[in-house]
């Protein structure tokens, strides 16, 4: 069964709220799900993991893939390292270089691919 799609407008909304504020659980859990949701949208495939517990998990970008045990290629991250980079508030490089996230794998690279456009407008759907 899929994971339910967050609408773009409660995935802005929640986004905005998250970065503006200290955000009650259920909004950053909201804003990092949509990001990644986002992410996997942009950069289809399934050669490496993003982890940013206790929140979510996607595959993303082309590549080989993996079938069985822990892919190839993981970048894994607090929910606020990731709500920071994806929206462009730090930079991968900086945030790499101080150790705020664990990358392994030879595609582990996200930086191509961040920040994300996430100020988007569906009409509520």
């Amino acid at each position: 069964m899929p994971i339910p799609r967050i609408s773009d407008a409660a995935g802005s909304d929640a986004v905005r709220r998250a970065l503006a504020t200290v955000a009650d659980r259920d909004t950053e859990a909201t804003a990092v799900r949509y990001l990644l949701q986002l992410l996997a949208q942009e950069v289809p495939g399934n050669s490496v993991e993003v982890r940013v517990p206790p929140f979510g998990a996607i595959q993303c970008i082309e590549g080989p893939g993996h079938t069985r045990g822990t892919p190839p290629n993981v970048v894994e991250m607090s929910a606020l390292t990731w709500l920071a980079i994806a929206t462009g508030g730090e930079e991968w490089a900086t945030v790499l270089a101080q150790g705020r996230i664990s990358a392994s794998g030879s595609r582990a690279d996200l930086s191509q691919n961040l920040p994300i456009e996430w100020e988007r407008s569906d009409g509520g759907q």
